[in-house]
């Protein structure tokens, strides 16, 4: 069975399995969107969600975020962890929005890469779900380890693993087959150790 041939199988399987898979993390705008994938870092996305219900109240315009104090920030975030990075990254990129892109979140790759904080996982959550711009296949902890798993990438970098999947994942499935991944992990197969003949995908790719 080729790669091509195990990623069909396996994106049928996922979507019978999470027919509505999605992001999870509540936003109402793109810049929102973008505050929630910074915080997510190594934090729950209920937890993202928990601490953004009050944050999204507290700094509802882009302008609030310009203006906000970094300390006080930093105690509004403190429960996503690393906090003090995600304020400088956040409140920076705040700043640069609004002086050189005019109060909207970048549409495309290149330019929002140049966000502080802004990797390729967060660019593609971020461009794929605001404005359904789909240049890769976000690679968080999930998909990294459930690719090894399901035998679609040797590579132990997102950045390779990204580059394999996009290989052989249609073009047309980038975007939600990060979130069909997520779910997978989540409710079967979990980082924790198990059995693994239990996971669905697993007698799916006998």
């Amino acid at each position: 069975m080729t790669k091509k041939e195990r990623v069909t199988k396996i994106i049928i399987e996922l979507n019978k399995l999470f027919p509505r898979a999605q992001i999870m993390l509540n936003y109402s705008s793109p810049w929102e969107l973008l505050v929630a994938v910074i915080l997510s870092a190594q934090c729950t996305d209920k937890m993202v969600n928990r601490v953004t219900e009050k944050l999204f109240k507290k700094y509802p315009h882009l302008d609030d975020y310009v203006d906000a104090d970094i300390y006080e920030f930093e105690k509004d975030i403190f429960a996503t962890g690393f906090y003090r990075m995600k304020a400088k990254h956040i409140l920076a990129s705040a700043h640069i929005i609004k002086n050189r892109h005019n109060g909207e979140v970048p549409k495309s790759m290149s330019e929002i890469l140049m966000l502080p904080g802004v990797g390729r996982k967060t660019a593609n959550v971020v461009l794929g779900n605001a404005y359904g711009v789909v240049e890769g296949i976000a690679v968080d902890t999930h998909v990294m380890r459930l690719s090894h798993i399901l035998q679609l990438s040797k590579h132990t970098d997102p950045k390779n693993i990204e580059i394999d999947l996009m290989k052989v994942v249609p073009r047309k499935e980038w975007l939600r087959f990060t979130y069909l991944l997520i779910e997978y992990g989540r409710k079967y197969c979990s980082a924790r150790k198990h059995d693994h003949k239990n996971c669905p995908l697993t007698q799916l790719l006998k």
